[in-house]
C-alpha cells in the first residue's frame, strides 16, 4: 500500500482540464463528438502510464498497475463521456464563473468527475494500490448504457470494489449509497379507423385504449415503497373527425427493489384494452436494476466519511431516484457512487460545480483509491 497523500489538488490546473472537456461538446447521439472527449481522457491516462484499449461499442478501458495475475483484484472506477446537451448548447449556456460556482453543460454531470479522477490519480504519483486500478469510460450512459453495460458488468466481476464518479447529491457533500432501478415501456395501440360523424360505431379508438393504459399502468405505482410510474409522452390520431387507428404511450418506471420491477413488468405485459378490436404491442422493461443500499456499500461510505473527517469536512449519504452505471455494478461488487464534483443542476440550465468544495472531494477520492 502506498503512503497517504496529503496534497490538496491544484484548482487552476483542474479548471484548465475541465475547460478542455467542456469545450468539446459530447451529446450521446454523436459518437464522433463523444470520442473527442474520450481521446483526451485516454491521453491523460497514458501520461500516467495506463494500458488502454478500445472495447466493442466504444467504451475505453484504462488500467494502472493491473498485472493480470489475479492475486489481487483491481479497484474499478466508472466514468462516462457523453452528456444530455446537444451540440451548440455552449452558445446559450457558456462556460462562466460566478464566485465559487462554475457553470457550463456537462460540468456537474460528469466532466468534473472525470477531471477530478485524473487529478486524484496524478496525486498518487504512480504508487498504485495492490491490484491496481481499472478505469472504464463509457460513451452512452445518458441513453441507457446499451453498448457499455456488458463491459461494466464484466469489469465489476473482476473488481474488489467500484467507485462511481457521478456527482454527489445536488448542492451537498452527500454521497450516493443507493439508486432506484430504471425502466421504460412503449405501448403501441392499434384500432380501426372510421369517420367520426358518419360511422363512429365502426371504429375502434386507439386513443381511448391509450387513455385506459395511462390510468391502468400509472395505477401500478407504489410511491410508499419507492415505485413510480409516469406516462411522459403520447402520440395518436390523424384528424379530429377520424376515429384514431393508432396511438403510442411512453412510460417511465422507477423501483427500489428488483421484486417491484418484476411485479410491474408482469402487469404491464398482461394488460389489454377493454375493446377487443384494439391490439397492444408492449416494448421495453427494466433498463437498470436497482442499486439497493447494502452492507458492503454502507461500509464503503463509512470509510469515506472517516477519511473526509480527516480532511476537515463531513459527507452524508442518500439513496436517489436517478440511475447510473453503478446500478449495474452494485449487485456484483461493493459500489459507492457520488464521488464526482459537488454542485447542482444536472440536465438543467443552471448546471454548475462548486469550486470551494471540489478540491476536497478530489482529495477524498485520492485517499479512497489508496486505502480501499
Amino acid at each position: 500500500m502506498s503512503r497517504m497523500s496529503s496534497d490538496l489538488p491544484d484548482l487552476s490546473a483542474m479548471l484548465a482540464d475541465l475547460h478542455t472537456l467542456v469545450s468539446l461538446e459530447s451529446p450521446s447521439s454523436d459518437p464522433v463528438a463523444v470520442n473527442r472527449v474520450m481521446d483526451v481522457v485516454e491521453g491523460w491516462a497514458r501520461d500516467l502510464g495506463a494500458v488502454t484499449r478500445a472495447l466493442p461499442g466504444g467504451t475505453r478501458s484504462m488500467t494502472l498497475g493491473v498485472d493480470g495475475s489475479g492475486v489481487a483484484r483491481p479497484l474499478l472506477i466508472l466514468m462516462h463521456a457523453d452528456t444530455v446537451w446537444p451540440t451548440g448548447t455552449l452558445e446559450r449556456m457558456p462556460w462562466r464563473q460566478d464566485g465559487d460556482r462554475l457553470y457550463g453543460p456537462g460540468t456537474y454531470d460528469m466532466k468534473g468527475g472525470i477531471v477530478g479522477t485524473v487529478h486524484a490519480l496524478r496525486a498518487l504519483r504512480g504508487q498504485w494500490p495492490d491490484g491496481g486500478i481499472h478505469l472504464l469510460l463509457s460513451p452512452d450512459e445518458e441513453i441507457g448504457s446499451d453498448s457499455s453495460r456488458p463491459h461494466i458488468e464484466a469489469a465489476a466481476r473482476a473488481a474488489r470494489a467500484c467507485l462511481v464518479v457521478e456527482p454527489p447529491v445536488a448542492d451537498s457533500h452527500a454521497l450516493k449509497t443507493g439508486r432506484k432501478g430504471t425502466g421504460g415501456y412503449w405501448l403501441t395501440l392499434r384500432g380501426i379507423a372510421s369517420h367520426a360523424g358518419n360511422r363512429p360505431a365502426d371504429g375502434a379508438s386507439a386513443i381511448t385504449a391509450a387513455a385506459e393504459a395511462v390510468l391502468a399502468v400509472q395505477a401500478l405505482a407504489r410511491p410508499d415503497i419507492g415505485t413510480t410510474v409516469s406516462a411522459g409522452v403520447i402520440h395518436g390520431g390523424s384528424a379530429m373527425n377520424v376515429i384514431p387507428e393508432t396511438c403510442t404511450v411512453e412510460f417511465d418506471l422507477r423501483v427500489s427493489t428488483l421484486a417491484e420491477g418484476q411485479r410491474v413488468d408482469a402487469a404491464v405485459q398482461a394488460w389489454r384494452p377493454a375493446d377487443p378490436r384494439v391490439t397492444v404491442d408492449v416494448r421495453g422493461g427494466m433498463n437498470r436494476p436497482p442499486f439497493e443500499q447494502g452492507a458492503d456499500t454502507l461500509a464503503l461510505y463509512a470509510r469515506a466519511r472517516e477519511l473526509a473527517g480527516t480532511l476537515g469536512f463531513d459527507v452524508g449519504h442518500e439513496s436517489v431516484g436517478g440511475g447510473s452505471d453503478g446500478n449495474f455494478t452494485a449487485p456484483i461488487t461493493p459500489t459507492l457512487d457520488g464521488l464526482g464534483a459537488p454542485g447542482d443542476g444536472a440536465h438543467a440550465q443552471h448546471e454548475h460545480i462548486r469550486l470551494d468544495r471540489w478540491p476536497a472531494h478530489v482529495q477524498l477520492l485520492t485517499r479512497l483509491i489508496q486505502t480501499i
